[in-house]
Parts: C-alpha cells; sequence; structure tokens
C-alpha cells in the first residue's frame, strides 16, 4: 500500500469500484489495495514490482505453489473439450466421475459419494442442509440443532457463518441463526484453568459438550460441526486427546461429526488428511482449498453410505435431491482438481511435508524469543503466533485485535505476507517450499516481530 493512491492505477480502478470482502471499506478508499500482479513458485509480486513470499498461500489454498504450468494444461484441454455442464437431473461428464472416484478412494473414512460446491462455505452450507434432511428421513423432525465451536471457522453464508464462532463475523449480520451452539474452543493455552493438565482440559472441553447435549436435549441435537486443527480462527492444535473424548460424547448420544478439512485436507498436518492424524471417523467430510490449489473454485461434501442411503431413499419420496448449485462440478474445476491431486501424488508433495515439519516447526517456536510473542503453535506446514502486550502476564492488547494488522504491515516492507487473525500471525506456505526457503520465510518472520515491535510502542 501507498500514502496516496496513484492516479489511473489499479489501485484507483479497484478502489473506485470493488467492495472488498474482509476488509475495511473506508481504508481502502483512502489508501487503496496492494494489487498482487505475478506469481511464481512460493512468491508474489505487486504492480510496484515488489517481491513477496506468500507465508499464506494466498488463504491457506496454493499447494502447488503460483505459476503450475500443468494445471494451466489441464484447465486449457477441459476447456476446449466441454467447457462447462451441469450435474442437475441426472447429467454428468468424465471429469466429474473421475474426480468422485478419486476422492472417495484417497480419503477412505468411509466416504462413498461426493457432492460439489464453489467453496467451503458453501459445502458446510450444504452439509447442514443434509443433515436436516436426513433426519427428516429418518423421521426425526425435532433432531436438527447444530454444535460447532467458539473461534471456529466454517464459512460466512448464513448457515456455515452460523457455524463460525467469531464475533466478528456475527456483528451486524443477525447472526448466528436459531438451533446453532456454540462450545468451547480447545485452546489449552487460553483456555486451560490453573493448575490444570493439558489431558485434564480435553477431559472439561468433552464434558462441557455432553453438558450442552444434554441441556439442549439430545433428541434435538443433530450434529458437531469441528476442523481437526482451528485454521481462521487463529491456528489452534487441540490437546492430543481432545478428539477421542469429542468422538465418544457424539456416538453416545448419536450426533453426527462433520469434520471440516478445507484448511487441514490434502497433507498440510502431515497427513493426507487430519483426522487420520488424530483418529477421526466423521459422518461427513468438507474439502476445498488445496483440492484445486484455488486455480479454480471448487468445495465438495463427502458422505459416508449410511447417510448416503437415507438421503437417496428420501430423493425417492420427493423425485429429486432439491439443492446444488449451478457450477456443482464444474468441469474445469474437477480436471483441474484432477491434475492438482495427481501433481500432490507423483511430486510427492504430501509426503515431503513431515519431512519438512521439524525445521519448520523448530524456526516457529524459536519465535516465542520474540517479546511480541506469547505463544507459537502449529502441526505440519501451518502455524502461528499469538502476539501479547506484556510477556510476564501474557496479557492483551487493547483494543484486541490492534497489533495483528499491524505487524502484517510491517511484514510487507520486510517482503512477506502473513495473516492477521486479530492478534494472531498466521503462517501456512505452499507445500513446494524447500528448506531453505522455510529459513528466507522465518528470517523475514523474525524482521517483522523485531521491526512491528518499535510500531507498536
Amino acid at each position: 500500500m501507498t500514502d496516496k493512491i496513484k492516479p489511473n492505477s489499479y489501485a484507483a480502478l479497484d478502489a473506485a469500484h470493488h467492495f472488498h470482502p474482509y476488509s475495511n471499506a473506508r481504508k481502502i478508499e483512502d489508501l487503496g489495495p496492494m494489487v498482487i500482479e505475478k506469481g511464481k513458485g512460493i512468491k508474489v509480486w505487486d504492480d510496484q514490482g515488489n517481491e513477496y513470499i506468500e507465508a499464506m498461500a494466498g488463504l491457506w489454498s496454493v499447494a502447488v505453489g503460483f505459476g503450475e504450468d500443468r494445471l494451466v494444461e489441464a484447465a486449457k484441454k477441459q476447456l476446449e473439450t466441454l467447457p462447462y455442464y451441469h450435474s442437475f437431473t441426472h447429467k454428468s461428464h468424465p471429469s466429474v466421475a473421475e474426480l468422485s472416484q478419486k476422492l472417495t478412494d484417497m480419503v477412505g473414512l468411509g466416504m462413498t459419494h461426493v457432492h460439489y460446491t464453489n467453496s467451503g462455505s458453501e459445502a458446510n452450507d450444504s452439509a447442514m442442509k443434509m443433515i436436516w434432511y436426513y433426519n427428516n428421513a429418518l423421521n426425526r423432525p425435532k433432531k436438527k440443532k447444530i454444535i460447532s465451536r467458539m473461534k471456529a471457522y466454517h464459512g460466512i453464508t448464513i448457515a456455515s457463518g452460523s457455524l463460525t464462532g467469531i464475533p466478528m463475523m456475527h456483528n451486524d449480520f443477525d447472526l448466528p441463526i436459531d438451533g446453532v451452539l456454540h462450545t468451547r474452543c480447545p485452546h489449552y493455552w487460553r483456555e486451560g484453568e490453573e493448575g490444570e493438565t493439558e489431558e485434564e482440559f480435553a477431559t472439561r472441553c468433552a464434558n462441557e459438550l455432553e453438558d450442552l447435549i444434554l441441556k439442549e436435549d439430545p433428541e434435538t441435537v443433530a450434529a458437531f460441526f469441528g476442523e481437526p486443527v482451528m485454521g481462521a480462527g487463529g491456528l489452534i492444535v487441540p490437546p492430543k486427546t481432545y478428539w477421542k473424548k469429542i468422538q465418544e460424547i457424539c456416538k453416545k448420544y448419536d450426533v453426527l461429526i462433520v469434520a471440516d478439512e478445507v484448511i487441514n485436507g490434502f497433507g498440510r498436518t502431515g497427513k493426507k488428511f487430519a483426522c487420520d492424524l488424530y483418529g477421526i471417523e466423521p459422518d461427513f467430510l468438507i474439502l476445498s482449498k488445496q483440492i484445486t490449489s484455488n486455480y479454480i473454485p471448487m468445495g465438495v461434501v463427502l458422505l459416508t453410505n449410511r447417510i448416503y442411503q437415507a438421503i437417496a431413499d428420501n430423493t425417492v419420496k420427493n423425485n429429486l435431491y432439491g439443492s446444488g448449485f449451478t457450477s456443482s462440478g464444474h468441469p474445469v474445476a474437477c480436471a483441474v482438481a484432477l491434475a492438482n491431486i495427481k501433481i500432490l501424488e507423483e511430486d510427492g508433495l504430501m509426503d515431503r511435508v513431515p519431512i519438512l515439519e521439524p525445521i519448520f516447526q523448530q524456526r516457529l517456536k524459536n519465535l516465542e524469543e520474540k517479546e511480541l510473542v506469547g505463544e507459537a503453535r502449529g502441526v505440519g506446514l501451518m502455524g502461528a503466533v499469538e502476539l501479547v502486550s506484556d510477556k510476564k502476564t501474557l496479557s492483551t492488547f487493547d483494543p484486541i485485535g490492534s497489533a495483528g494488522p499491524v505487524l502484517a504491515e510491517v511484514g510487507h516492507s520486510e517482503g512477506i505476507i502473513l495473516r492477521a487473525i486479530g492478534d494472531v500471525l498466521a503462517v501456512c506456505p505452499p507445500l513446494i517450499i524447500t528448506e531453505d526457503e522455510i529459513n528466507e520465510l522465518f528470517d523475514r518472520f523474525e524482521r517483522t516481530l523485531d521491526k512491528g515491535l518499535e510500531a507498536i510502542i
């Protein structure tokens, strides 16, 4: 960003006509946006020629890096063959059939069928509708309440935005809607009580979930939505036994589990899917982002055969399943997804994550030595630091969320793009990153924290 928008620039054109998501509209008007012009590998360049390490892979997305010609070629080939077709009214096309088989085989976990959307938000929204439809099919009209968690992120539609447990995404939108409840965030560092072990904290989280289900009546609680590792709520890694305990409670009361792996999936955590890392056996699995490296939009809902059969039976009664999108299973998106997954597998990008994880996580942990950092946390090739105003007391900034954006701006001057989540700085680079590039990334991150201290003081 510059102090003044240059006339006749892309920034000026954008500020005049583009209403941005997740941005301060008046700030855009005053300063203009950062205009990213090109990308290659783990780096991007703005329209002023400045180079940045894209330490967030865009938005947790670009697994294979920028400028991957094989994805361009896959899109081109599909555009030349069948640029568009739909999946409505018993229609299909080759790439969606191939991708559906590939995903069910790759994911496993008892998943047998795939429903397509254009984003993770739409996928979580669609899963919520499926859960209601499923319980109506089983003649359980009261079993409709959904439990998510505070600090969860599941999207921004009316339904998925309600599942999201972040006040900023509810303010002035009249969210959450009725029937969506939130339980404790599994962040031991912030939420653990004095003298409480991590194991005891995990037990307390599970007990609180059970208490909430009993309070609401198990006959009314349909599902629990959770990211195995929470992303946009601050990159929160759960205690080791957390998911085992949560799963036991859900099974006890016939509460379906929806695992949101929009950020976690396709090797990000060191396993192909984070459900494998934590032993989660979900009824639904949500994917997006790294499925196409976001070269083109796609989201998916995978469901087990038990869920599918009940829903399928009900489509006979209704003569159809009355939900879906014009671009569901778009041929070009499916072709790009197939090519992207092929690169992830054949280039060994997912297999590299556990190899690179030790150096990545060690460099991340070293950031706790910095004056502004209260906690550094992460898993696989993803992590975050939580900023504090007082390292001894771990006090938050006043107002909360004021420091993160300042540090993110400082990062731009050091040639690194981080994600400010309130007073948390997240990092999630493309999976193609090398050991040398990891060190370069964290060198820039360290300088950002050093200069950021001066900027805040």
